[in-house]
């Protein structure tokens, strides 16, 4: 039994609208001269590269703008290899959704270690701090901005990979609403619901005392702050994705999408995700939907799956996002949160079956073994999971 639970954090976050004027402060601060930017054509087709240069102006700035959903492991090197033929880099900015962060997450740990990438796959595999980092989101999703996982495609062996330190961090994160303005519909829909998938598993992980697992935890499991984060998270996520995917110039669902994407961030940084996350690894290697798709369609199956261990507190979640709910039993209750969850992918027309995407009868075997060896996920679930269960709960969703 673990006693003891650790919070780690992004050393300095800025958020608000506006907050991209801070930004040269930000610079500032680590003495940078030199700055790459991380981003993908989407971001630079947007306008929003140029937001960040006229702000840089005073700065010597090269732009990567290669990056692509779900980064290969070999774009990393070749964002590297380009940045230092024009410069001596003092600082990175990871600016876009989760890929261009995780991306300038991995440039930032090559430029300070050297190495490849597969250096450092798996947990706790990182030396010491990596270069100064700001990650600036475009998404209200991955919380990439304050976690310490990035996740590559590995398209050797045909699955999602991470690497998971703390060292990863971002020095700081530079949250501004306004920058979401422009994000389109389906990509809204995915990223926010992943951000909640990122809530609920967290609040919803083995408890921290019980995590059967020796030495320095990055996933720790539960605990009362992390669960304060994501219950909060849940509260604005809920509300506000179904507006910010409908309405998308809608600034107060854009803010609070934003909060609560920083906020299930925070929590599952430390207490970690689970088994729609575990699945959601080999799963992505089979067809090509974006993540935060198949973290959402997978999580109801899953909290099907973990009911009866957590029946408590989903209910709690279900009351503190309806409190018309008040006088349903905990059973009901949290029937009923997971009712919510799967009409919300319904709002924000995301697809709720495998079959949908392209997933067949006969991958199941494969994605449930590969799944079950993906410890660090793996043994935060509530309920301990085996070859066969996960089996079934894929059938059922397909």
């Amino acid at each position: 039994m673990r006693n003891t639970w650790t919070v780690h954090s992004t050393e300095t976050m800025v958020f608000g609208n506006g907050a991209i004027q801070e930004l040269p402060k930000l610079c500032r601060k680590f003495d940078a001269k030199n700055v790459l930017i991380v981003t993908d054509q989407g971001i630079r087709n947007a306008g929003l590269v140029e937001v960040i240069l006229d702000v840089l102006s005073d700065f010597n700035v090269e732009v990567y703008d290669k990056a692509v959903p779900e980064p290969p492991v070999e774009s990393a090197v070749e964002c590297l290899e380009e940045a230092k033929k024009q410069m001596q880099v003092d600082v990175i900015i990871g600016l876009g959704g989760g890929s261009s962060i995780d991306l300038a997450k991995v440039v930032a740990l090559l430029l300070e270690h050297g190495g490849e990438p597969k250096d450092y796959f798996g947990e706790n595999q990182v030396p010491g701090a990596i270069a100064p980092l700001i990650a600036i989101p475009t998404t209200a999703g991955t919380g990439s901005e304050v976690t310490s996982v990035t996740v590559l495609t590995d398209n050797e062996n045909k699955i999602k990979t991470g690497i998971s330190d703390n060292n990863l961090r971002p020095k700081a994160a530079l949250l501004d609403p306004e920058l979401t303005l422009k994000l389109p519909a389906y990509v809204t829909a995915c990223s926010g619901i992943d951000a909640l998938s990122h809530a609920v598993e967290a609040y919803t992980a083995k408890e921290s005392q019980y995590i059967d697992a020796e030495g320095e935890l990055l996933f720790q499991g539960a605990n009362p702050m992390s669960d304060s984060l994501a219950l909060q998270a849940i509260r604005y996520i809920v509300e506000y994705l179904p507006l910010a995917v409908n309405q998308g110039t809608n600034k107060e669902a854009r803010y609070y999408m934003l909060l609560g994407s920083l906020l299930a961030g925070q929590a599952f940084s430390n207490a970690g995700t689970a088994a729609a996350h575990a699945l959601a690894y080999p799963i992505g290697g089979i067809v090509k939907s974006p993540h935060g798709e198949l973290t959402g369609l997978l999580l109801p199956h899953v909290l099907k799956h973990n009911k009866a261990v957590i029946t408590d507190k989903l209910a709690f979640a279900e009351r503190m996002v309806d409190s018309t709910k008040a006088d349903l039993n905990k059973d009901e209750a949290a029937d009923s949160f997971i009712s919510r969850i799967e009409q919300l992918l319904v709002d924000i027309n995301l697809p709720a079956r495998l079959s949908e995407i392209g997933v067949k009868d006969e991958d199941i075997d494969t994605i449930a073994e590969k799944a079950l060896k993906i410890e660090r996920l793996i043994r935060n679930n509530p309920r301990v999971p085996t070859v066969e269960s996960f089996k079934t709960l894929l059938k059922n969703a397909l």
